[in-house]
């Protein structure tokens, strides 16, 4: 079987954006590299993301729109919205090098237009190449001086095409090869060593083997019900950010091999609600009650609502401030009821007597004295609301310029955040703490940099700054030749 198998010295598993990184760099340090994919064309879930790399502490894009930002600014922010539990040493790491990562990007054909977006949003939909991320929100201002640091490619809306399109000719010009439509059902273990994969492509069963190591960027585990019963059941019954292929397979084969895995319970939640309407308005929950300063990041909204508040959830809005909002942000959203009267709103909402009127009573009482008490929303977007009101149910969904196409579910989607527990050079670890000979990872197939939280850009951004570790680290491997 060995005589028939496809060689070379560093085999990647996955092609998105870490497997891309990943073969980059080990194609650029002198190794043979071939990138096994299971879907026709390169990309997998980073292709189909909003494109943002959470990027800090002083780039040139930042620079240009007149920010000044530290890696020590950029760690504070980060340790505080990834916690709790966020892998200490790979976050260092990760604000420490994230200048010479976006330099490296851009050295190889990603780009970022030099302006920003300044308006709370899940994706602009706008090409610029900066937004906020939720560190101009409290508590963050606390931590440290505010910098916007979503750094994302010259597309509206999803980016993620644009960022895969400039990595995947960047790896084929280094000499990386694809092999597309294959399948990796398992890995080659010789004498205790990693040494390649077995794979289906095409009905047929096909070899591979990697003199130097094995790098699996594969992706998480949230299409596959079974792991999310076993380590993430709150991700249970919601929809699904990925590209449909995150089953966790890479994982599977690593524990087979004797890998072990952190956090595999964390995972990040997100609530279709438009953040241009809410930050000018109230979120509410199934009771009528405010619960979060709007102006933060949508991610730390949802989890919040999510994990902790009795759905549904509510948008409430005036006529000013829905007005406010462009028909190109509003992404086909519009009120689900609306009235003149809170307590005629919240009747209608089945909320309890008086508590959507009592909770909006309480905001404008604020909102006048120019100060949020309970949440600490900016000033920037505190004003009272007045008559008409509107309610916007996030259970409704959103999508740009077709509403319809996003209204189903419960409003609520997600995806893992734990996984196999690697060195920050991407050596898979055993649970014995020892690495596993000749086995590497890197991307959502890991737990990366992450902890309880999440902030957008961070999956692309540890998923490419640790994928080239990984990378690099296989290629520089020297096994015995007796494992070629």
């Amino acid at each position: 079987m060995e005589g028939s198998a496809t060689h070379c010295d560093v085999l990647v598993v996955g092609f998105g954006c870490a497997g891309a990184t990943a073969a980059i760099e080990a194609a650029e340090a002198g190794a043979s590299v071939v990138v096994l994919e299971r879907a026709g064309a390169p990309g997998g879930s980073s292709a189909l993301s909003g494109g943002e790399l959470y990027l800090g502490g002083g780039t040139a894009v930042q620079r240009a729109c007149g920010f000044a930002d530290s890696a020590d600014a950029m760690h504070a922010f980060l340790a505080a919205a990834l916690g709790p539990h966020a892998d200490e040493e790979k976050l260092r790491l990760y604000c420490d090098g994230s200048v010479e990562h976006f330099d490296w990007l851009v050295g190889h054909g990603v780009t970022f237009k030099p302006t920003l977006y300044d308006k709370p949003t899940w994706m602009p939909h706008t090409d610029d190449g900066l937004m906020w991320l939720g560190e101009n929100s409290w508590p963050f201002t606390t931590m440290a001086d505010p910098a916007p640091r979503g750094h994302r490619g010259p597309a509206p809306y999803y980016a993620g095409k644009v960022l895969m399109d400039a990595l995947v000719a960047a790896a084929s010009a280094a000499g990386a090869v694809t092999h597309t439509d294959t399948r990796a059902t398992g890995l080659v273990v010789e004498d205790g060593v990693v040494v390649g994969v077995s794979a289906r492509r095409f009905g047929a069963d096909v070899d591979y083997r990697a003199a130097r190591g094995v790098v699996l960027t594969t992706g998480g585990f949230v299409d596959n019900e079974a792991m999310l019963a076993e380590h993430a059941p709150s991700l249970l019954g919601h929809g699904k950010v990925s590209d449909g292929l995150d089953d966790g397979s890479g994982i599977a084969m690593a524990l087979r091999v004797g890998a072990a895995t952190r956090r595999m319970h964390a995972h990040e939640t997100a609530l279709t609600y438009l953040p241009a309407l809410a930050v000018r308005g109230l979120v509410v929950d199934g009771l009528g009650q405010r619960f979060v300063n709007e102006d933060s990041y949508p991610g730390i909204v949802s989890h919040a609502a999510v994990a902790h508040r009795p759905a549904p959830y509510w948008v409430i809005v005036d006529q000013e401030g829905f007005d406010e909002v462009s028909e190109r942000e509003r992404w086909g959203v519009r009120p689900t009821c609306a009235a003149e009267d809170l307590d005629e709103l919240g009747a209608e909402l089945r909320m309890p007597e008086g508590a959507l009127a009592a909770t909006v009573a309480a905001y404008n009482r604020d909102a006048e004295r120019g100060e949020d008490s309970w949440f600490h929303k900016d000033r920037r977007w505190l004003r009272p609301l007045r008559a008409p009101y509107a309610a916007i149910d996030v259970a409704a969904g959103f999508h740009p310029g077709d509403r319809e196409s996003g209204a189903n579910g419960n409003g609520v989607a997600g995806f893992t955040l734990g996984g196999l527990h690697t060195t920050p050079d991407g050596g898979v670890l055993a649970w014995s703490g020892a690495p596993v000979p000749g086995l590497y990872a890197a991307g959502r197939s890991t737990s990366g940099i992450h902890g309880d939280g999440y902030i957008s850009g961070t999956s692309l951004g540890d998923g490419t700054f640790f994928g080239r570790r990984a990378g690099r680290s296989a290629a520089e491997s020297r096994r015995a030749a007796s494992h070629t």
